[in-house]
């Protein structure tokens, strides 16, 4: 099968198209051939060196996410059958033509959804529900603050404000990308002046955010505790703006604030099959009736994804980056 190699660490040009021998599934385990998988910044720090793989991933080749069809069954195989369209998240290994994954961690396409728009919902959407309702409990009539709405959790988490009833506010570095997200259903946008957007949180709303899904880090969290209101929320998932900052311990007490991170990639695969579960349940039924889309900035063929990780690297799109297998 044909797949896109990390060759060695660096720049785009260290990925390159290989060949590589068709995995076999295993035990509960199915092989799906990929027909689209979408760039994620995990699979960018994976290029540089500073994401490795988990060890029951390739550790070279990248990809957290897939749509295809399912092509082989490993023995005790129940859910699905061959020639299911499939979507979910792996460990790696999405940048290929087949990849061999567990059952549970599959999810049915919707009817409808082409394997391009399938390929850009999974990690997406899977990461802001599991943060802003799974672990942030998200509530009808709360506000939430999603920063870097431009991006493909920061337009899933928009949305998905909007079908629980909350109050939107999102952050962007250029106005046209808030302009975007209204569409969406982003009720209020703000263009962060340097680093600080508390006032303009409160001017939104008086009494502050309730949840706060914070992908950028850095300076931002001490300004989210400015945002927030009292038994605030933060869930931290992103760290653009860097690892380190300095915090007002004191509104932490003051605010009786929640301050926590969250991964997907690295927990156990229990851990990932029942996330993977709660977005059947609860996620899925809404793509099915259109209350949530796929938000897909431009498609690049599997040979192509240097220019996709360029593109990714310039911050200028708008939703997922997808690569057609």
């Amino acid at each position: 099968m044909r797949a896109i190699a990390i060759t060695r660490f660096g720049g785009p040009e260290v990925l390159a198209i290989v060949e590589r021998p068709l995995p076999e599934p295993s035990r509960g385990e199915v092989r799906v051939r990929v027909r689209a998988t979408a760039i994620n910044r995990a699979d960018v720090l994976q290029r540089m060196g500073a994401y490795p793989a988990p060890v029951d991933a390739p550790p070279d080749i990248p990809g957290l996410e897939i749509a295809g069809e399912v092509e082989a069954l490993g023995p005790g195989v129940q859910r699905l059958a061959i020639g299911d369209r499939v979507f979910g998240i792996v460990g790696g290994g999405g940048y290929a033509e087949a990849v061999v994954t567990h059952e549970r961690a599959l999810a049915m396409i919707p009817q409808g959804l082409s394997f391009e728009d399938a390929a850009a919902v999974p990690e997406a959407f899977i990461t802001a529900h599991d943060a802003i309702v799974g672990q942030a409990g998200l509530a009808g009539g709360e506000s939430l603050l999603v920063h870097a709405v431009g991006s493909g959790v920061g337009t899933a988490a928009v949305q998905l404000g909007r079908a629980l009833g909350a109050f939107v506010i999102g952050t962007a570095r250029t106005a046209d990308k808030l302009e975007r997200a209204k569409a969406l259903g982003l009720d209020v946008g703000i263009v962060p002046e340097g680093d600080t957007f508390a006032a303009a949180v409160k001017r939104a709303d008086p009494a502050g955010a309730a949840v706060v899904l914070e992908l950028v880090g850095g300076k931002y969290v001490d300004e989210d505790l400015r945002a927030i209101r009292v038994l605030g929320r933060i869930v931290l998932v992103g760290l653009l703006a860097g690892a380190r900052g300095e915090l007002d311990l004191g509104l932490v007490l003051r605010k009786r604030a929640r301050l926590f991170g969250t991964v997907l990639r690295a927990r156990p695969l229990e851990d990932k099959l029942a996330v993977m579960r709660t977005f059947e349940t609860q996620v899925v039924p809404l793509l099915a009736r259109g209350k949530l889309v796929p938000v897909v900035d431009q498609v690049f063929a599997l040979e192509d994804a240097a220019q996709a990780h360029i593109r990714m690297a310039s911050n200028a799109g708008f939703g997922k980056i997808v690569l057609r297998v």
